[in-house]
């Protein structure tokens, strides 16, 4: 069974849709979705993601099922996964552009009431009103003179594990609110994610001083595809991912 709690949400009643990949590759892999075996894993997500509740999982061969009841969520197998990654900015560079985000502007939101700040203003990965330690508030921005939206990301020692790194759901997290970000930046508002394919190449550490990207990859009809990835201190690439959103016309 995989249960994802209410802290873990994207729009208000569903899971963010990159922690709920995290989840599923590990169910999926049995735990060796990680740095050690730098599986890729493909989440395609066929439902909102219920929060609080028990999913199930079925296993068909190399594709696992995930379940609410009878209504079909997700589906999750193994894949390669490569991908042209840009090389980022520096923490400098996205530190400086960070209040030019769309996560942190004030306004009517949609689906809130009264005025909110942000995009998704309770979302896990990109929600400017949750604390630091309940949100990994990732406020991504535009780079200018680049094709590709950074935000720094120090994750709060709350989100580590036994051995002091980021579980690979808090790693998928970061890597997804990004790509709609580097699309809004280009003046396109997408819908749901429907699909996250993630490469994790080697851990992180809480605390740790990182950037996470994002850029956009290319549309097939109301299919917009994009890029993101996460760079520790030192400029290397730790995790990578492409994402498929359904955006509107």
């Amino acid at each position: 069974m995989i249960r994802i709690a209410e802290q873990f949400r994207g729009p208000p009643n569903s899971a963010n849709g990159g922690y709920a990949t995290g989840a599923f590759g590990r169910a999926l892999t049995a735990g060796r979705f990680d740095p050690a075996h730098g599986a890729g894993v493909e989440v395609t997500l066929r439902a909102p993601v219920p929060l609080d509740r028990a999913l199930g999982t079925v296993r068909e061969g190399d594709l696992l099922r995930v379940l609410d009841a009878e209504r079909l969520i997700a589906e999750v197998r193994t894949v390669p996964l490569e991908l042209d990654v840009p090389s980022p900015p520096s923490w400098e560079e996205a530190l400086a552009v960070r209040e030019c985000s769309a996560a942190l502007k004030v306004g009517p939101h949609p689906l809130l009431s009264g005025e909110r700040v942000g995009y998704h203003p309770i979302c896990f990965c990109c929600g400017a009103e949750l604390a630091d330690g309940v949100g990994l508030r990732v406020f991504a921005a535009p780079i200018p003179g680049r094709a590709q939206v950074a935000a720094v990301f120090s994750a709060h020692p709350a989100f580590e594990d036994a051995r002091g790194e980021l579980p690979v759901e808090i790693l998928c997290a970061a890597l997804d609110c990004p790509g709609q970000f580097a699309w809004l930046a280009q003046g396109t508002r997408t819908g749901l994610l429907g699909r996250l394919t993630v490469r994790i190449e080697r851990p992180v550490r809480a605390g740790q001083r990182c950037v996470v990207t994002g850029w956009t990859l290319g549309v097939e009809g109301r299919k917009h595809y994009a890029g993101t990835a996460l760079f520790d201190g030192d400029g290397q690439l730790c995790a990578w991912a492409k994402a498929l959103w359904i955006g509107r016309w």
